[in-house]
């Protein structure tokens, strides 16, 4: 249990038997009455994200979440392979539990994955990633006013937009929450 004035970005909580991750939260003290917690609340296992707002020192239940650093090895039919880092044990996950992160997963790179009761939860990447570009149209110079984009495909498969003086096989910085091009590596 912790109180609602000690709520940090990242918590999980319990609410009524579902996991809840704390995305952003404020107090919030309006002019009569007691102050208030607002907070967005992202559910751990669907993604949905929602408003909540909690009296100032309500107890809330936390949940316990290992996070663990993991290399990622394979894809099987399965799922995800990942190995932990430190006791070498192989866990399979399924293409739900890595959701976005399959687009800038490569072989052999470190990820975080979230437990709780030796059950997967989600895989947490670092805030960007370097990848290369597998294929990409040659940019023109030409009619212009501001910097244009062109589409490129990465190593994983996933197409982002670059500047046009990008070309094939340059490897790029990635921004792993929204998929934009950051720069060259």
């Amino acid at each position: 249990m912790v109180s609602t004035n000690d709520l940090k970005n990242g918590m999980v909580l319990d609410l009524d038997g579902q996991l809840w991750s704390v995305v952003w939260f404020q107090h919030h003290k309006p002019g009569k009455g007691n102050t208030v917690v607002r907070t967005k609340l992202k559910h751990v296992l669907s993604g949905k994200v929602v408003d909540r707002t909690f009296n100032s020192d309500t107890k809330v239940d936390t949940a316990s979440v290992d996070r663990r650093e993991m290399q990622y090895l394979y894809h099987d039919g399965d799922g995800f392979v990942f190995m932990d880092n430190q006791d070498y044990s192989q866990l399979t996950l399924s293409d739900d539990v890595v959701g976005q992160a399959k687009d800038y997963l490569l072989v052999n790179q470190v990820a975080t994955v979230a437990l709780h009761e030796d059950q997967a939860l989600f895989v947490e990447l670092p805030a960007s990633v370097e990848l290369e570009i597998t294929y990409t149209e040659p940019g023109l110079q030409g009619d212009r006013s501001t910097g244009g984009t062109k589409p490129a495909t990465l190593e994983t498969g996933l197409q982002i937009q670059v500047p046009l003086f990008i070309v094939t096989g340059e490897k790029v910085k990635v921004d792993t929450r929204d998929g934009s091009y950051l720069g060259r590596v």
